[in-house]
């Protein structure tokens, strides 16, 4: 799972960057985009763990994109941004310090991802339109004229600004659009980025809903305490009176907006995460692991974490009958431990 995080220069993406995933922004990367990978913290795996004492643990990750800094007069933003296009969820950095305006750099930004999706969307109309004018196959022709009503239908909205969202398209249109990866389609989040003494985080998030979700953190001051050893950060939380912002919370939070859950697999060999879009079936999950499970797949045996580990042991779910045979069309559950069984 691929999340993107962008922002204009100055806004303090990449220092939220390296606080998320431990990995210093490199400037040699500035102008093409750095990658690293941030795990899923689940404190349920710990659980988990002491139940089965494995050799192995694994926990799930998200690779988190610092893209280059966009450019306030809009040049060269539809190259960077096409870092992206793979991209889960965006992630939208916005300064809320000296003197910045994160409202003016949100409604910046999503022009910048309009005008991103023009340029692709216009090229391919243009690919299209040359295609036409040659002799092919009439199958051919007529997939190409559809394509070309499509494109032209999305073009007309996003030229007056309005993003066309999944509920205005047929099937058979969305199966046009969704091959481009339209960024300003793709579902987001936005960071606020405040000042490290800024006493009231709670007006930037006023505005935060399930569509777009808001979170206000000091991106600088959480870095400079991810550095600090235990000792001294507990020391200076208590002589400054502050306290570290919910780094787990954030993660998860940006996991949601992705579209993404987690799953177990526990056993003595190994106590794992595993992500899974939200609303996945078992079939799903067996392919996720291997696509020799999902192939073979015969049923999933599913029991919750809670049960066991209120119950402490397998032998005991299993006696009280709490381990459930599902079929491959079952829909994956929050706190699901999945044992696929499959044929060779």
């Amino acid at each position: 799972m691929k999340i993107g995080l962008v922002g204009y220069q100055g806004s303090g993406k990449s220092t939220l960057f390296e606080w998320l995933t431990g990995v210093a922004a490199d400037a040699a990367l500035s102008h093409s985009g750095q990658s690293a990978m941030a795990e899923i913290p689940e404190p349920r795996i710990d659980a988990l763990v002491e139940i089965y004492h494995p050799k192995k643990i694994t926990r799930a990750a998200i690779e988190l994109v610092d893209t280059p800094g966009l450019s306030r007069d809009h040049q060269g933003n539809a190259t960077r941004l096409a870092l992206l296009r793979e991209a889960g969820c965006l992630v939208l950095v916005v300064a809320a310090f000296d003197g910045s305006d994160p409202m003016a750099d949100l409604r910046s930004f999503d022009e910048d991802l309009m005008l991103a999706d023009m340029e692709i969307l216009s090229g391919r109309l243009e690919r299209v339109a040359q295609s036409l004018t040659k002799p092919i196959p009439r199958p051919e022709r007529e997939q190409l004229e559809h394509e070309q009503r499509t494109l032209q239908i999305v073009l007309e909205a996003m030229e007056v600004g309005r993003p066309l969202r999944e509920g205005d398209m047929t099937d058979d249109q969305l199966k046009v659009t969704r091959a481009f990866r339209l960024l300003s389609e793709k579902p987001r989040m936005v960071v606020v980025n405040t000042a490290d003494d800024e006493e009231k985080p709670e007006r930037f998030t006023e505005t935060s809903t399930d569509v777009l979700p808001v979170v206000a953190v000091p991106a600088g001051l959480e870095l400079e305490l991810a550095r600090m050893s235990p000792e001294d950060r507990a020391e200076f939380e208590a002589e400054m009176g502050v306290g570290g912002s919910d780094r787990d919370g954030l993660i998860h939070r940006m996991l949601a907006t992705a579209g993404q859950m987690i799953f177990f697999t526990a056993g003595e060999k190994e106590v794992r995460t595993w992500l899974l879009p939200q609303g996945g079936t078992a079939l799903d999950a067996a392919a996720g692991i291997h696509t020799d499970l999902a192939r073979g797949f015969i049923r999933a045996e599913i029991m919750t974490c809670a049960d066991l580990v209120r119950l402490g042991s397998e032998r005991e779910v299993k006696a009280q009958h709490l381990v459930r045979q599902e079929p491959k069309d079952y829909v994956v559950q929050d706190d699901d431990i999945l044992l696929i069984r499959f044929s060779v």
